[in-house]
């Protein structure tokens, strides 16, 4: 059988007395970059339509209410829901959580005889 010559390699790079090691900082983010971009909550969009149907409403939703909206339906992005019914005292808004956007609104006189589906979770503020 032939013999087999086994070369053992440093695991550790070879650094001689005087001699500095240099970091390369990579134009990638980091991991945990990543994650903090992943977990925050983004900005809702309104769609052309959504933004039609609030004025042809007459929809009028505060700028507090907007975050308070905002950051249910990243909470229910987390827990899973892609499509979220958002039941509000003056609206009723069908919201894709997994788009980050709002796909239609209604009155909740409009919204208190219909039946809503393709929604897999529903978000109630008061």
């Amino acid at each position: 059988m032939d013999k087999l010559n086994l070369h053992r390699i440093s695991a550790q790079p070879l650094i001689h007395p005087g001699q500095s090691l240099k970091i390369v900082q990579s134009p990638k983010q980091s991991f945990l970059e990543h994650l903090n971009k992943a977990v925050q909550p983004t900005e809702l969009k309104i769609s052309k339509h959504a933004s039609e149907r609030l004025l042809e409403r007459n929809i009028h939703i505060s700028d507090a209410e907007w975050v308070h909206v905002n950051e249910k339906v990243h909470e229910a992005k987390i827990k899973g829901i892609k499509e979220s019914l958002v039941l509000m005292d003056q609206a009723a808004l069908i919201v894709s959580a997994k788009n980050s956007t709002v796909i239609t609104a209604m009155d909740r006189i409009e919204a208190k005889d219909q039946l809503f589906t393709n929604i897999d979770g529903t978000i109630v503020l008061s």
